[in-house]
């Protein structure tokens, strides 16, 4: 093994694409950001700080497509995910009036138990806040011991609260309900689509299959415990915009 001859006080900084100086500026200065540095020519180049992490910003490479959301991501290292979320609940909501929960930019919702959230900024850069005692192992795909959509639901839960995936989660749930949903408990159906409809209000993705899911699910009879869960999966859509 070689022999460590560097001291261990390394600090690592990302540098994320920007698309836009001015909505880049407006959204993170929204949440208490300092810009301890701004250039715009002869190339784009920011430097922003929040408590004691920093995020740079350069010139973002053509064709980046925003909606896609795959321009850059930072990993933020925390003790504790919930005081950070509230804090930038609260930015929100005192610049804006309410909490952006959908499009972009937008924060990921924290569920009560999990362990990160997530900052979507103008640009489709995620900057995710991971709590250090995170489960190492999980059960991508669902747990083994569910099938059919139980297990996507399952898989959906993960997806949702420790990869901040939507996205993934609305995929997978929409393809298992159109594979399983005709012989599943009417309990699974009816959570499958309040997970299509709260994921498709997360996403800005309002179409035509909402109505439809919200007709079919009104229409699925549930013991009052099943209905409450399913309410507390929509209320989500409001809780957000609503704090």
């Amino acid at each position: 093994m070689t022999e460590q001859t560097t001291p261990a006080n390394e600090t690592t900084v990302p540098i994320l694409p920007c698309l836009s100086v001015e909505d880049t500026l407006e959204f993170y200065e929204s949440l208490g950001f300092e810009v301890t540095y701004k250039q715009t020519r002869p190339y784009v180049y920011l430097a922003l700080r929040w408590s004691g992490f920093e995020l740079h910003f350069g010139k973002a490479p053509e064709g980046l497509d925003p909606a896609r959301e795959d321009g850059g991501a930072c990993l933020v290292m925390v003790d504790s995910a919930a005081p950070y979320h509230a804090a930038f609940v609260r930015a929100m909501r005192s610049t804006h009036g309410k909490v952006l929960a959908t499009g972009r930019p937008r924060i990921t919702r924290y569920r009560p138990g999990a362990s990160r959230f997530t900052l979507v900024d103008p640009s489709g850069n995620s900057i995710v806040f991971v709590q250090r005692d995170e489960p190492m192992e999980l059960e991508y795909g669902g747990s083994k011991q569910l099938v059919g959509l139980a297990r996507a639901l399952d898989n959906a839960r993960v997806l949702r609260e420790f990869k901040d995936d939507d996205r993934a989660a609305f995929r997978a749930v929409k393809s298992a309900l159109r594979k399983y949903g005709e012989d599943a408990p009417a309990a699974d159906r009816a959570r499958a689509l309040a997970v299509l409809i709260s994921t498709s209000a997360a996403l800005g993705e309002h179409g035509d299959e909402v109505p439809v899911w919200t007709a079919e699910l009104e229409g699925i009879a549930l013991t009052e415990t099943e209905r409450e869960q399913v309410e507390a999966e929509l209320h989500n859509i409001s809780d957000l915009n609503n704090e």
